[in-house]
């Protein structure tokens, strides 16, 4: 099995806020699935766009660097047998019907902190 980045893109102008939103139940049970299939190794919601701060050998910026119609919204990782099972998965992500798209990268390395135990 190899890893795979799933990045989720959606048009900056389309984006709801709110968290209770069907579109966000959606993704909600869809992670869900994913994780009950076990292809689900991680998966993280990123804060909106506006929060971001970029830093470049030129110096810092609040906001995103590029001012661009599409942002990234989050990421997950998952197993799949190969390039073609990522993509099978990748295809069943609601962000599609959605309005927004979908990017599928191998994992070159991935790294999990450990739990301390106490």
């Amino acid at each position: 099995m190899a890893e795979y980045a799933i990045l989720l893109y959606a048009d900056r102008d389309n984006i709801s806020p709110d968290l209770e939103s069907a579109e966000h139940h959606e993704h909600d049970e869809y992670s869900e699935l994913l994780q009950t299939e076990g292809h689900m190794l991680a998966a993280f919601a990123l804060e909106s766009f506006e929060t971001a701060t970029s830093i470049r050998a030129s110096g810092i910026t609040d906001g995103p660097f590029i001012e661009a119609k599409e942002v990234v919204l989050g990421f997950y990782v998952i197993e799949a047998d190969d390039l073609d099972g990522a993509l099978a998965e990748a295809r069943r992500n609601p962000i599609i019907h959605q309005g927004g798209g979908v990017e599928v990268r191998p994992v070159q390395g991935f790294v999990v902190r450990p739990t301390p135990h106490p």
